[in-house]
């Protein structure tokens, strides 16, 4: 066998329908499409999702509840007035909040979030810090460190 003998098996391949091409050929003038409207137009009628100028599907569901957030990130979260506990001048991670017994378990990376007020100069390294955090750790004389997470 050639390969320009090659075919498809008879019947498996139906002829397309030749619209537009005259009375005789069944699907003349308005091509089946009607007298006049959207869907009578050339081109698509209308692109996928389409309702009509309702608000479509794939736009209401995330309004809805109960859907999880994409790319979700879990964080040990602690708030500053936890860490006016430690000694001066101490270097804060998640290891050595651990260690002391301030976080019970590690959700993942560490967040500081700024409720309370501090009043002991730490070097605190965490993934992340709300804005009243840092403020309230540099006012009570300590620094912030961002690390990856």
């Amino acid at each position: 066998m050639k390969i320009h003998e090659l075919a498809p098996k008879t019947g498996s391949k139906k002829r397309p329908r030749r619209v537009g091409r005259g009375i005789a050929a069944g699907q003349g003038a308005s091509c089946g499409f009607g007298m006049r409207g959207q869907k009578s137009r050339s081109g698509r009628s209308t692109r996928p999702g389409f309702e009509g100028g309702q608000m479509p599907l794939y736009r209401r569901l995330p309004k809805l509840k109960h859907f999880s957030l994409v790319n979700h990130k879990e964080f040990t979260i602690i708030n500053v007035s936890k860490l006016n506990e430690l000694p001066a001048k101490t270097e804060v991670t998640i290891e050595v909040l651990l260690e002391k017994g301030i976080v019970t378990t590690n959700d993942g990376p560490l967040k500081i979030l700024g409720n309370g007020e501090i009043s002991v100069a730490l070097n605190i390294k965490a993934a992340a810090f709300s804005v009243g955090a840092k403020t309230k750790i540099e006012s009570a004389g300590g620094t912030w460190e961002v690390i990856g997470y």
